[in-house]
Protein backbone atom coordinates (compact mmCIF):
# COMPACT_ATOMS: atom_id res chain seq x y z
CA UNK A 1 0.00 0.00 0.00
CA UNK A 2 2.98 2.27 -0.53
CA UNK A 3 1.10 4.54 -2.94
CA UNK A 4 -2.06 4.80 -0.85
CA UNK A 5 -1.48 6.79 2.32
CA UNK A 6 -4.18 7.19 4.95
CA UNK A 7 -3.60 10.94 4.62
CA UNK A 8 -5.39 10.70 1.26
CA UNK A 9 -8.61 9.85 3.12
CA UNK A 10 -9.14 13.40 4.40
CA UNK A 11 -12.72 14.67 4.55
CA UNK A 12 -12.33 18.41 4.83
CA UNK A 13 -14.78 18.68 7.72
CA UNK A 14 -12.69 21.43 9.28
CA UNK A 15 -14.14 23.84 6.69
CA UNK A 16 -17.65 23.38 8.07
CA UNK A 17 -18.82 25.79 10.76
CA UNK A 18 -19.46 24.16 14.11
CA UNK A 19 -22.72 26.07 14.28
CA UNK A 20 -24.06 23.97 11.41
CA UNK A 21 -23.59 20.78 13.43
CA UNK A 22 -25.26 22.30 16.46
CA UNK A 23 -28.22 23.48 14.39
CA UNK A 24 -28.73 20.05 12.87
CA UNK A 25 -28.42 18.41 16.28
CA UNK A 26 -31.33 20.50 17.51
CA UNK A 27 -33.66 18.76 15.03
CA UNK A 28 -33.23 15.35 16.67
CA UNK A 29 -36.18 14.12 18.73
CA UNK A 30 -34.27 11.67 20.89
CA UNK A 31 -31.31 12.02 23.23
CA UNK A 32 -27.59 11.81 22.54
CA UNK A 33 -25.63 10.32 25.42
CA UNK A 34 -21.85 10.53 25.60
CA UNK A 35 -19.96 7.67 27.19
CA UNK A 36 -16.59 6.01 27.57
CA UNK A 37 -15.23 2.52 28.02
CA UNK A 38 -11.69 1.34 28.65
CA UNK A 39 -10.28 -1.08 26.09
CA UNK A 40 -6.70 -2.32 25.95
CA UNK A 41 -5.69 0.38 28.38
CA UNK A 42 -7.14 3.19 26.23
CA UNK A 43 -10.14 5.31 27.18
CA UNK A 44 -12.49 5.14 24.19
CA UNK A 45 -15.46 7.47 23.84
CA UNK A 46 -18.67 7.42 21.82
CA UNK A 47 -21.98 9.20 21.23
CA UNK A 48 -25.12 7.07 21.56
CA UNK A 49 -28.37 8.32 20.06
CA UNK A 50 -31.43 6.93 21.86
CA UNK A 51 -34.67 7.72 20.01
CA UNK A 52 -37.60 9.03 22.00
CA UNK A 53 -39.67 5.94 21.07
CA UNK A 54 -37.20 3.59 22.78
CA UNK A 55 -38.56 2.43 26.15
CA UNK A 56 -36.56 -0.77 26.73
CA UNK A 57 -39.61 -3.02 26.51
CA UNK A 58 -38.37 -4.78 23.38
CA UNK A 59 -34.98 -5.60 21.89
CA UNK A 60 -34.02 -3.08 19.19
CA UNK A 61 -31.31 -3.02 16.50
CA UNK A 62 -27.94 -1.27 16.95
CA UNK A 63 -26.29 0.64 14.09
CA UNK A 64 -22.65 1.72 14.11
CA UNK A 65 -21.99 4.88 12.06
CA UNK A 66 -18.21 5.33 11.79
CA UNK A 67 -16.60 8.66 10.92
CA UNK A 68 -13.99 9.25 8.25
CA UNK A 69 -10.30 10.05 8.51
CA UNK A 70 -9.68 13.39 10.34
CA UNK A 71 -13.37 13.50 11.33
CA UNK A 72 -15.04 12.54 14.59
CA UNK A 73 -18.23 11.11 16.07
CA UNK A 74 -19.92 14.50 16.52
CA UNK A 75 -19.40 15.44 12.88
CA UNK A 76 -20.47 12.07 11.51
CA UNK A 77 -23.64 12.16 13.60
CA UNK A 78 -24.75 15.24 11.65
CA UNK A 79 -23.11 14.53 8.28
CA UNK A 80 -24.31 10.95 7.71
CA UNK A 81 -27.46 11.55 9.74
CA UNK A 82 -29.59 8.53 10.71
CA UNK A 83 -31.32 10.17 13.68
CA UNK A 84 -34.64 10.99 11.96
CA UNK A 85 -34.76 7.38 10.75
CA UNK A 86 -33.99 6.00 14.22
CA UNK A 87 -36.76 8.20 15.61
CA UNK A 88 -39.36 6.26 13.62
CA UNK A 89 -37.73 2.84 13.11
CA UNK A 90 -36.66 2.58 16.79
CA UNK A 91 -33.02 1.56 16.71
CA UNK A 92 -30.03 2.67 18.76
CA UNK A 93 -27.39 4.59 16.84
CA UNK A 94 -23.81 4.73 18.06
CA UNK A 95 -21.04 7.03 16.79
CA UNK A 96 -17.73 5.91 18.31
CA UNK A 97 -14.52 7.92 18.02
CA UNK A 98 -11.37 6.45 16.56
CA UNK A 99 -7.93 7.12 18.00
CA UNK A 100 -5.01 9.13 16.64
CA UNK A 101 -2.59 7.55 14.20
CA UNK A 102 1.16 8.20 14.15
CA UNK A 103 0.58 11.54 12.43
CA UNK A 104 -1.81 12.63 15.19
CA UNK A 105 -4.91 12.35 13.00
CA UNK A 106 -8.15 10.67 14.07
CA UNK A 107 -8.58 7.35 12.26
CA UNK A 108 -9.88 3.77 12.29
CA UNK A 109 -7.29 1.01 12.06
CA UNK A 110 -9.01 -0.50 9.03
CA UNK A 111 -5.87 -1.43 7.13
CA UNK A 112 -4.14 -3.83 9.50
CA UNK A 113 -0.90 -1.88 9.11
CA UNK A 114 1.86 -3.24 11.38
CA UNK A 115 2.80 0.34 12.27
CA UNK A 116 -0.64 0.90 13.85
CA UNK A 117 -1.47 -1.43 16.72
CA UNK A 118 -4.76 -0.14 18.13
CA UNK A 119 -7.37 -2.92 18.22
CA UNK A 120 -10.47 -1.24 16.80
CA UNK A 121 -12.14 -4.57 16.03
CA UNK A 122 -11.83 -5.54 19.69
CA UNK A 123 -12.98 -2.10 20.84
CA UNK A 124 -16.15 -2.15 18.73
CA UNK A 125 -16.94 -5.68 19.93
CA UNK A 126 -16.46 -4.59 23.55
CA UNK A 127 -18.67 -1.56 22.90
CA UNK A 128 -21.49 -3.88 21.80
CA UNK A 129 -21.16 -5.71 25.13
CA UNK A 130 -21.06 -2.49 27.13
CA UNK A 131 -24.16 -1.06 25.44
CA UNK A 132 -26.00 -4.36 25.66
CA UNK A 133 -25.48 -4.36 29.42
CA UNK A 134 -27.43 -1.10 29.71
CA UNK A 135 -29.92 -1.29 26.82
CA UNK A 136 -32.22 -3.92 25.34
CA UNK A 137 -30.35 -4.66 22.10
CA UNK A 138 -31.29 -7.31 19.56
CA UNK A 139 -27.88 -8.93 19.08
CA UNK A 140 -29.12 -10.53 15.85
CA UNK A 141 -29.51 -7.02 14.38
CA UNK A 142 -26.19 -5.21 14.80
CA UNK A 143 -24.98 -3.37 11.67
CA UNK A 144 -22.06 -1.16 10.67
CA UNK A 145 -21.73 1.63 8.16
CA UNK A 146 -19.36 4.54 7.77
CA UNK A 147 -17.89 7.29 5.66
CA UNK A 148 -14.55 6.77 3.89
CA UNK A 149 -12.19 5.37 6.56
CA UNK A 150 -15.35 4.34 8.43
CA UNK A 151 -16.46 2.44 5.33
CA UNK A 152 -13.11 0.68 5.18
CA UNK A 153 -13.54 -0.21 8.87
CA UNK A 154 -17.02 -1.59 8.26
CA UNK A 155 -15.56 -3.93 5.65
CA UNK A 156 -12.95 -5.05 8.16
CA UNK A 157 -15.69 -5.82 10.68
CA UNK A 158 -17.44 -7.96 8.05
CA UNK A 159 -14.20 -9.87 7.60
CA UNK A 160 -13.19 -10.23 11.25
CA UNK A 161 -16.29 -9.71 13.42
CA UNK A 162 -18.88 -11.62 11.46
CA UNK A 163 -20.06 -13.40 14.60
CA UNK A 164 -21.55 -10.08 15.73
CA UNK A 165 -22.26 -8.01 12.60
CA UNK A 166 -25.26 -8.92 10.41
CA UNK A 167 -24.64 -6.54 7.47
CA UNK A 168 -22.45 -3.61 6.48
CA UNK A 169 -22.49 -0.58 4.19
CA UNK A 170 -19.68 1.65 2.96
CA UNK A 171 -20.00 5.21 1.68
CA UNK A 172 -16.87 6.25 -0.27
CA UNK A 173 -14.83 3.52 1.42
CA UNK A 174 -13.61 0.30 -0.18
CA UNK A 175 -12.12 -3.14 0.43
CA UNK A 176 -8.43 -3.60 1.00
CA UNK A 177 -6.78 -5.92 -1.51
CA UNK A 178 -6.96 -9.40 0.10
CA UNK A 179 -3.19 -9.66 -0.44
CA UNK A 180 -2.84 -6.98 2.26
CA UNK A 181 -5.72 -7.90 4.55
CA UNK A 182 -6.90 -11.51 4.53
CA UNK A 183 -10.68 -11.63 4.76
CA UNK A 184 -12.33 -14.60 6.43
CA UNK A 185 -16.08 -13.90 6.77
CA UNK A 186 -17.97 -16.27 9.05
CA UNK A 187 -21.29 -16.14 7.18
CA UNK A 188 -22.91 -14.76 4.02
CA UNK A 189 -22.70 -11.01 4.58
CA UNK A 190 -25.07 -8.53 2.95
CA UNK A 191 -23.06 -5.50 1.82
CA UNK A 192 -23.87 -2.14 0.25
CA UNK A 193 -21.33 0.08 -1.54
CA UNK A 194 -22.03 3.75 -2.38
CA UNK A 195 -19.35 5.57 -4.38
CA UNK A 196 -18.89 8.56 -6.66
CA UNK A 197 -17.14 8.13 -9.98
CA UNK A 198 -15.28 11.44 -9.48
CA UNK A 199 -14.10 10.70 -5.94
CA UNK A 200 -10.61 12.27 -5.70
CA UNK A 201 -9.83 10.76 -2.27
CA UNK A 202 -10.71 7.07 -2.60
CA UNK A 203 -10.62 6.62 -6.39
CA UNK A 204 -13.63 4.89 -7.92
CA UNK A 205 -11.38 2.52 -9.86
CA UNK A 206 -9.12 1.80 -6.91
CA UNK A 207 -5.49 2.44 -6.06
CA UNK A 208 -2.47 0.43 -5.02
CA UNK A 209 -3.64 -1.93 -2.27
CA UNK A 210 -7.25 -0.77 -2.49
CA UNK A 211 -9.97 -2.37 -4.59
CA UNK A 212 -12.17 -0.20 -6.79
CA UNK A 213 -15.78 0.44 -5.85
CA UNK A 214 -17.19 -2.18 -8.22
CA UNK A 215 -14.57 -4.75 -7.25
CA UNK A 216 -15.35 -4.16 -3.57
CA UNK A 217 -19.01 -4.94 -4.17
CA UNK A 218 -18.20 -7.90 -6.40
CA UNK A 219 -16.01 -9.46 -3.70
CA UNK A 220 -19.17 -9.95 -1.61
CA UNK A 221 -21.22 -10.95 -4.65
CA UNK A 222 -18.79 -13.83 -5.10
CA UNK A 223 -18.52 -14.73 -1.44
CA UNK A 224 -22.29 -14.71 -0.94
CA UNK A 225 -22.92 -16.61 -4.19
CA UNK A 226 -25.25 -13.89 -5.46
CA UNK A 227 -26.41 -13.68 -9.05
CA UNK A 228 -23.39 -12.10 -10.79
CA UNK A 229 -25.67 -10.18 -13.17
CA UNK A 230 -27.29 -7.32 -11.27
CA UNK A 231 -30.62 -5.67 -11.84
CA UNK A 232 -29.75 -2.11 -12.85
CA UNK A 233 -32.05 0.85 -12.26
CA UNK A 234 -31.46 4.53 -12.85
CA UNK A 235 -32.20 6.57 -9.73
CA UNK A 236 -34.75 9.28 -10.72
CA UNK A 237 -32.93 12.57 -11.25
CA UNK A 238 -35.15 14.57 -8.93
CA UNK A 239 -32.53 17.27 -8.24
CA UNK A 240 -31.03 18.61 -11.45
CA UNK A 241 -28.93 21.18 -9.60
CA UNK A 242 -26.66 18.66 -7.85
CA UNK A 243 -24.45 18.15 -10.96
CA UNK A 244 -24.66 14.35 -10.81
CA UNK A 245 -26.92 11.33 -11.28
CA UNK A 246 -26.99 7.85 -9.79
CA UNK A 247 -27.56 4.23 -10.80
CA UNK A 248 -28.58 1.39 -8.50
CA UNK A 249 -27.36 -2.22 -8.94
CA UNK A 250 -28.87 -5.15 -7.00
CA UNK A 251 -27.18 -8.55 -6.85
CA UNK A 252 -29.78 -10.89 -5.36
CA UNK A 253 -30.13 -14.62 -4.70
CA UNK A 254 -27.19 -15.04 -2.33
CA UNK A 255 -26.77 -17.77 0.27
CA UNK A 256 -29.15 -17.51 3.26
CA UNK A 257 -31.10 -14.82 1.40
CA UNK A 258 -28.16 -12.40 1.28
CA UNK A 259 -27.71 -9.74 -1.37
CA UNK A 260 -25.31 -6.99 -2.40
CA UNK A 261 -26.32 -3.50 -3.52
CA UNK A 262 -24.22 -0.87 -5.24
CA UNK A 263 -24.98 2.79 -5.88
CA UNK A 264 -22.83 4.42 -8.56
CA UNK A 265 -22.96 8.20 -8.27
CA UNK A 266 -22.07 9.51 -11.72
CA UNK A 267 -19.88 12.56 -11.23
CA UNK A 268 -20.17 12.35 -7.45
CA UNK A 269 -17.28 13.36 -5.19
CA UNK A 270 -16.09 12.04 -1.81
CA UNK A 271 -19.46 12.80 -0.23
CA UNK A 272 -22.53 11.31 1.50
CA UNK A 273 -25.57 11.36 -0.82
CA UNK A 274 -28.61 13.12 0.56
CA UNK A 275 -26.76 14.94 3.32
CA UNK A 276 -27.97 18.34 4.49
CA UNK A 277 -27.18 21.26 2.13
CA UNK A 278 -24.91 22.68 4.85
CA UNK A 279 -22.33 20.15 3.68
CA UNK A 280 -22.38 20.51 -0.10
CA UNK A 281 -19.14 22.51 0.11
CA UNK A 282 -17.39 19.17 0.55
CA UNK A 283 -17.84 18.51 -3.17
CA UNK A 284 -20.45 17.32 -5.65
CA UNK A 285 -23.12 15.69 -3.48
CA UNK A 286 -25.97 13.68 -4.93
CA UNK A 287 -29.41 14.76 -3.71
CA UNK A 288 -31.45 12.26 -5.72
CA UNK A 289 -31.40 9.70 -2.91
CA UNK A 290 -30.50 9.55 0.76
CA UNK A 291 -27.63 7.21 1.61
CA UNK A 292 -28.89 6.97 5.19
CA UNK A 293 -32.42 5.99 4.15
CA UNK A 294 -31.17 3.39 1.68
CA UNK A 295 -28.66 1.91 4.12
CA UNK A 296 -31.31 1.42 6.80
CA UNK A 297 -33.72 -0.07 4.24
CA UNK A 298 -30.96 -2.52 3.33
CA UNK A 299 -29.95 -3.34 6.92
CA UNK A 300 -33.51 -3.84 8.13
CA UNK A 301 -33.92 -6.96 5.96
CA UNK A 302 -31.26 -9.03 7.73
CA UNK A 303 -30.81 -10.92 11.00
CA UNK A 304 -27.58 -12.57 12.06
CA UNK A 305 -29.16 -15.86 13.13
CA UNK A 306 -30.77 -16.28 9.70
CA UNK A 307 -27.46 -15.63 7.95
CA UNK A 308 -25.56 -18.17 10.05
CA UNK A 309 -28.31 -20.73 9.52
CA UNK A 310 -29.47 -21.36 13.08
CA UNK A 311 -32.81 -21.09 14.80
CA UNK A 312 -33.82 -17.78 16.27
CA UNK A 313 -31.62 -17.31 19.31
CA UNK A 314 -33.48 -14.70 21.29
CA UNK A 315 -32.54 -13.69 24.80
CA UNK A 316 -35.29 -15.91 26.20
CA UNK A 317 -34.19 -19.04 24.32
CA UNK A 318 -30.52 -18.91 25.33
CA UNK A 319 -30.93 -16.78 28.41
CA UNK A 320 -29.02 -17.31 31.62
CA UNK A 321 -29.53 -16.09 35.14
CA UNK A 322 -26.90 -14.89 37.58
CA UNK A 323 -27.66 -14.75 41.30
CA UNK A 324 -27.31 -13.18 43.70
CA UNK A 325 -26.54 -9.90 41.92
CA UNK A 326 -25.24 -7.70 43.55
CA UNK A 327 -23.16 -10.12 45.58
CA UNK A 328 -20.10 -10.30 47.84
CA UNK A 329 -18.23 -11.94 44.96
CA UNK A 330 -19.86 -15.37 44.79
CA UNK A 331 -22.23 -15.83 41.85
CA UNK A 332 -24.17 -18.77 40.47
CA UNK A 333 -24.63 -18.85 36.67
CA UNK A 334 -27.56 -20.98 35.59
CA UNK A 335 -28.47 -21.94 32.01
CA UNK A 336 -31.70 -23.50 30.83
CA UNK A 337 -29.90 -26.38 29.12
CA UNK A 338 -26.51 -27.91 28.36
CA UNK A 339 -24.48 -26.43 25.51
CA UNK A 340 -21.06 -25.37 24.25
CA UNK A 341 -20.37 -21.90 25.61
CA UNK A 342 -17.49 -19.48 25.92
CA UNK A 343 -17.60 -17.26 28.99
CA UNK A 344 -15.69 -13.97 29.30
CA UNK A 345 -15.49 -11.75 32.36
CA UNK A 346 -14.26 -8.17 31.94
CA UNK A 347 -13.85 -5.44 34.52
CA UNK A 348 -15.18 -1.89 34.20
CA UNK A 349 -11.99 -0.89 32.36
CA UNK A 350 -12.69 -3.42 29.60
CA UNK A 351 -9.80 -5.66 30.69
CA UNK A 352 -10.26 -9.42 30.39
CA UNK A 353 -10.32 -10.98 33.88
CA UNK A 354 -11.30 -14.55 33.06
CA UNK A 355 -12.18 -16.61 29.99
CA UNK A 356 -13.19 -20.26 29.92
CA UNK A 357 -15.47 -22.74 28.19
CA UNK A 358 -18.18 -24.96 29.61
CA UNK A 359 -20.87 -27.39 28.54
CA UNK A 360 -22.52 -27.54 31.96
CA UNK A 361 -25.98 -26.18 32.73
CA UNK A 362 -24.70 -24.24 35.72
CA UNK A 363 -21.50 -23.16 37.42
CA UNK A 364 -20.16 -21.04 40.26
CA UNK A 365 -18.12 -17.90 39.67
CA UNK A 366 -16.02 -16.10 42.24
CA UNK A 367 -14.75 -12.53 41.86
CA UNK A 368 -12.39 -11.43 44.60
CA UNK A 369 -12.46 -7.65 44.08
CA UNK A 370 -15.30 -5.20 44.46
CA UNK A 371 -16.50 -3.29 41.42
CA UNK A 372 -18.60 -3.54 38.26
CA UNK A 373 -17.99 -6.40 35.81
CA UNK A 374 -19.44 -7.55 32.50
CA UNK A 375 -20.13 -11.24 31.99
CA UNK A 376 -20.47 -12.29 28.32
CA UNK A 377 -21.69 -15.70 27.17
CA UNK A 378 -21.16 -16.74 23.53
CA UNK A 379 -23.08 -19.68 22.10
CA UNK A 380 -23.59 -20.59 18.43
CA UNK A 381 -22.18 -17.25 17.28
CA UNK A 382 -24.52 -15.18 19.46
CA UNK A 383 -23.33 -13.26 22.52
CA UNK A 384 -25.30 -12.14 25.57
CA UNK A 385 -24.04 -9.93 28.38
CA UNK A 386 -25.02 -9.06 31.93
CA UNK A 387 -23.63 -6.55 34.38
CA UNK A 388 -22.35 -7.98 37.69
CA UNK A 389 -21.83 -5.92 40.83
CA UNK A 390 -19.45 -7.03 43.57
CA UNK A 391 -20.03 -5.09 46.80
Amino acid sequence: MANFDLNNLTIIMSNILGAAFLLLASFAKGQTITGTIMHDGIVRDYRLYVPAVYDGSEAVPLVFNLHGYTSNAFQQEAYGDFRPIADTANFLLVHPNGTQDQSGTTFWNAFGSPSETVDDVGFLSALIDSLNADYNIDLNRVYSTGMSNGGFMSYRLACELGSRIAAIASVTGAMIDPAFLACNPSHPTPAMQIHGTADPTVPYNGATGVLGAVASAEYWVGFNNCNPTPVETAVPDIDMTDLCTADHFVYSGGDAGSSVEFYRVNGGAHTWPGTNPFFVTLGVTNQDFSASVEIWRFFSQYRLNELVGVDDLSEEEVSFTVFPNPSNGDFRIQFEEYGNRTIELRNALGQLVKVFQTTESGLDLNIDRTGIYFLTIEQDGVRHSKKLIVE
